[in-house]
């Protein structure tokens, strides 16, 4: 019996203007045994876990760092503002992932409150809640289905003109996907909403009124109050921060039949750790997608060994390691390469056991998969 995580529809929660998109079922944790499980959730249970003081401390020096830099942008000078402040958003974009997976309250109305400032400018909050919970049903990782996947399917890459095929091609290349990545997403993101709006469908609408609304304040006031332009802060902060988050998303996740095989496991250095909020051990995230950020590298060092088998030894020694090998070249071919074995009449049913009764585990490899112990 396979259980499907996030069956549609979505149920819609209106909280003010912001339209929240709660998946009828979260993410399952994914355990390497019981003792992996037990562990946690005694973890779980601990004052530091509970209280989420880091992650708290986190939404503080965010907005701190943040705010901060905009307020002195005229005695630190505009173009060094610009550079911290595209690194101020890229941390806020971390944040905002943190408050997806439930942290550091249950309420996912109460950690939007702390998500929905435009300060990345490109996406509601909503939006972005509800995609990326889509894109950790991991049985449809990279496919066509994935929100977050640089694949095409066959047919879609065939319906592409060529000179869309040489940028596609581009933008699987490490130099490609910082470049000219956050203006694919831009557009496409765009694209989706006023197909919407024009076909009728207006259920977003409120939350992108809202957001629009918002971040029109917030570029006056940078005008105002901090000498920062629409056009500096739009091209010179909010674009370039989403090249720097498209550094974590390069080569993290690669098609393969199996799927603890498709999530990369990054061994990066301190900058990038605390930058994306150990994000860079993403095979551990899709597996204990809630377990909070200050916890995942403890996780990870203490079962390394299994984490690399069980990823395929999907590893790699930091983020300059990709630049080195795929600055121009194509790391991966822009159509998929298992698409028509794998995603075909629906998603490939993975070797992964599924436990519809959390008192049973089935075992297969060491695995334990149950619902609900460590969210």
């Amino acid at each position: 019996m396979a259980i499907d995580c996030f069956a549609p529809p979505y149920r819609l929660r209106n909280i003010g203007a912001f339209i929240m998109y709660a998946p009828v079922q979260g993410p399952m944790a994914y355990y390497l045994d019981d003792a992996q499980r037990q562990t946690l959730a005694r973890r779980a249970r601990s004052w530091l876990w509970r209280s989420e003081g880091p992650t708290w401390l986190l939404i503080a020096a965010v907005y701190t760092s943040w705010f901060g830099l905009a307020l002195h942008a005229r005695q630190l000078g505009l173009p060094l503002t610009t550079v911290l402040l595209t690194v101020a958003t890229t941390w806020y974009t971390s944040l905002q992932h943190e408050l997806v997976h439930g942290h550091p309250t249950r309420s996912p109305a109460v950690n939007a409150l702390f998500g929905i400032a435009p300060l990345s400018v490109w996406f509601p909050y909503a939006l972005y809640r509800a995609e990326h919970l889509r894109h950790h049903d991991d049985e449809r990782l990279t496919s066509a289905d994935d929100p977050e996947s640089y694949f095409l399917s066959w047919r879609r890459w065939r319906a592409t003109s060529a000179p869309m095929h040489a940028l596609l091609t581009f933008r699987n290349t490490f130099v490609g996907r910082v470049a000219i990545g956050p203006a694919f997403t831009i557009a496409a993101v765009l694209t989706q909403a006023c197909r919407k709006v024009a076909a009728g469908d207006l259920r977003e609408a409120g939350m992108w009124v809202a957001h629009l609304g918002l971040l029109a304040l917030l570029l006056v006031w940078l005008e105002r109050e901090c000498g920062i332009g629409p056009l500096r802060f739009l091209a010179g902060v909010a674009y370039p921060a989403l090249s720097l988050g498209a550094v974590r998303s390069f080569r993290e996740h690669r098609p393969a039949a199996q799927v603890a095989e498709r999530s990369v496991i990054n061994e990066s250095g301190w900058f990038w750790r605390l930058l994306f909020l150990n994000n860079n051990y993403h095979l551990v995230h899709h597996d204990l997608p809630g377990v909070p950020w200050f916890a995942l590298r403890r996780v990870y060092l203490e079962r390394r060994a299994r984490y690399c088998e069980r990823s395929g030894h999907f590893v790699v020694a930091g983020y300059r390691r990709w630049f080195a090998e795929f600055a121009f070249r194509c790391a991966e071919p822009v159509r998929h390469p298992l698409d028509a074995v794998m995603y075909r009449a629906g998603a490939m049913r993975h070797s992964r056991d599924v436990v519809p009764d959390a008192a049973h585990p089935v075992r297969r490899d060491g695995l334990v998969r149950r619902r609900g112990d460590v969210t």
